[in-house]
């Protein structure tokens, strides 16, 4: 059956792998709006660490999902599915849209639409997570419970068991229900980097944040009156400049830390995308090649595919 949704390419992959600079250059291809699905570019005022677009490329480029709300300001993943969904029947009518992001949530949030998870017996849930936090062949259980089940480690087994034993139902069944409401067919283009490669990019983008102004850039949040803990200031490299200006890291420490634990972070993104885009095209491209190049192929494709 045809899926009246418009097909929408959707830019994924780990931190540093060059998904901004790959989306302008596929600009000269294809004019697009680009909607940010990084949940660290959505504040205002915190630019240097989010490596958001730069003028130039915003100039070229619109761009939605940037510079949404305050740091001290929550942004949810269901909030960004209820903003991009506007946003992509605005564009629609006009230019071609791009989701362009590295955080997982906001992607299937918009892409799979959002679950309205049905009553649940809070006593019970309790218990099954307590249950499942160190319970042995969980996976083995889920996939029982969840013939959809496709992996993708203890967090979400934990959560397919949960749902089926509280609501009778297997959690596909509720996702399959909210896909149907989403407005997106996505057509996926995954980034990825041997890890060598990966983690020289984190370093050396790490050593360009800092040496471009990002201590200057928190205090000056701080200053403005953001609390040290606002959501803003959780993300990977403004945590551990927070923690460097309160006297909790030293500043010989902070180039270090920030790149070990961007290291931690890009690790954990490319495990959700190797797993988690299931059910549509995914095209995979090693970005070790220019964003030109990429540009070039990724066109290509979507010439010969976009218009299924």
């Amino acid at each position: 059956m045809h899926d009246p949704k418009p097909l929408i390419p959707v830019i994924v992959g780990p931190t540093a792998s060059g998904k901004t600079a790959l989306a302008a250059e596929l600009n000269r291809h294809l004019p697009l709006t680009v909607i940010s699905a990084d949940s660290r570019q959505i504040y205002r005022g915190l630019d240097i660490g989010t490596a958001k677009p730069d003028r130039e490329i915003l100039k070229r480029v619109p761009h939605l999902g940037i510079d949404l709300v305050d740091p001290g300001e929550q942004y949810s993943a269901g909030r960004f599915a209820r903003d991009a969904s506007g946003w992509l029947r605005r564009v629609e009518a006009e230019r071609q849209a791009a989701v362009v992001g590295g955080t997982g949530f906001y992607v299937r949030a918009l892409v799979d639409g959002l679950f309205k998870e049905p009553p649940m017996d809070v006593d019970r849930r309790d218990r099954i997570r307590q249950w499942s936090r160190t319970a042995d062949r969980l996976g083995f259980w889920a996939a029982r419970l969840d013939p959809a089940y496709g992996g993708g480690g203890r967090q979400r087994a934990g959560r397919t068991v949960e749902v089926a034993l509280l609501t009778g139902r297997p959690l596909s069944f509720w996702q399959k229900r909210a896909r149907l409401e989403s407005r997106v067919r996505p057509w996926y283009v995954r980034l990825t980097l041997p890890r060598p490669v990966l983690h020289a990019r984190i370093e050396r983008r790490t050593r360009e944040m800092l040496k471009a102004g990002l201590i200057d850039e928190v205090e000056g949040v701080l200053l403005s009156g953001t609390a040290p803990d606002a959501p803003g200031l959780d993300g990977v490299g403004y945590r551990e400049v927070v923690a460097m200006l309160q006297g909790r890291l030293p500043k010989a420490d902070l180039e270090d830390t920030i790149v070990a634990n961007t290291r931690r972070y890009a690790k954990r993104q490319v495990t959700w995308f190797r797993h988690q885009l299931v059910g549509y095209p995914v095209i995979t491209l090693d970005a070790t090649d220019s964003p030109a190049t990429l540009a070039g192929r990724i066109a290509q494709l979507w010439e010969e595919r976009g218009v299924v």
